[in-house]
């Protein structure tokens, strides 16, 4: 996700990869201006409330630079969210990282338990040990021999249900629905159908409207902070989406035209085409 906005002419005081950093693990940043160089910070929001109980006030404490301050918002510095909520993707991604955690953790379990296809029991030691040896002759690949009738007298085996095949399968399907659901909320477009058979252009296309409300929110709050940041302060910085989040904007404005005009479509082929050239 660090590469889903696009930014430019940014200060050299603020490099690109923090501004990202600081807006989808802290859910906001603060443009703000020290010794005259315009820097972005991480803070806290606070203050008296105004009207509509939203912070005035935005605290910073630099060691790098040496200075804490508590900056009036909109009249010292512009506080730009990542989102409507400022939550940032923290939340959204450690949801899923720990699905998908726990996902493979009984994929782990599962895969184990596969190799066990019937329990042993012993009546004694010396039937145990038999057992154990038997076992492990076995396994580095040589022929078991059973000496004595007395072990089939103390030995017992009970068939193992294993549904190993069936329970790694459905985990499986589990954890691609787990990823491709967190790829979707970021805006990429994974599929996660379940269907065996091939799938439609029809059915492939139905989740291409969820993937940019949030981005799309995202993006919008970007650009309202940025122009209240190039009018307090004179620049002229500017943010656009980028790589694959680009691509699918560009997708599905596509998709909506031919949907509306159909006589669009040879058209819009036709420059695919040349671009793919």
């Amino acid at each position: 996700t660090s590469r889903m906005f696009r930014y430019e002419n940014l200060p050299k005081t603020i490099p690109e990869r923090m501004l990202e950093l600081y807006l989808q693990m802290n859910g906001n940043a603060c443009f703000a201006k020290h010794n005259g160089n315009l820097y972005v910070f991480v803070g806290d929001l606070g203050g008296e409330p105004d009207e509509y109980y939203r912070p005035t006030i935005y605290t910073v404490s630099n060691p790098a630079l040496k200075f804490s301050k508590n900056f009036q918002i909109d009249k010292d510095c512009i506080v730009i969210p990542n989102d409507n909520l400022y939550l940032g993707l923290l939340p959204l991604c450690s949801r899923y990282a720990s699905a998908i955690a726990e996902t493979e953790l009984s994929i782990d379990i599962a895969n184990v338990n596969s190799r066990i296809f019937a329990v042993i029991s012993a009546q004694d030691d010396r039937t145990r040990e038999s057992a154990e040896d038997y076992l492990i002759k076995v396994r580095a690949g040589k022929q078991g021999v059973i000496g004595e009738s007395a072990f089939f007298d103390g030995i017992k085996t009970q068939p193992y249900g294993n549904r190993g095949e069936s329970v790694i399968k459905s985990l499986i399907e589990l954890e691609q629905y787990w990823r491709a659901t967190w790829f979707n909320e970021l805006g990429l477009n994974a599929n996660w159908n379940m269907k065996r058979e091939a799938l439609n252009s029809a059915e492939s296309a139905l989740n291409d409207d969820v993937l940019l409300p949030l981005i799309d929110d995202m993006l919008h709050q970007r650009e309202i902070g940025l122009k209240k940041v190039n009018g307090m302060f004179g620049t002229n910085i500017s943010v656009s989406l980028s790589s694959s989040w680009e691509d699918n904007q560009i997708e599905v404005e596509q998709a909506h035209e031919i949907t509306e005009n159909p006589e669009n479509e040879t058209e819009v082929k036709e420059n695919d085409t040349e671009n793919s050239n």
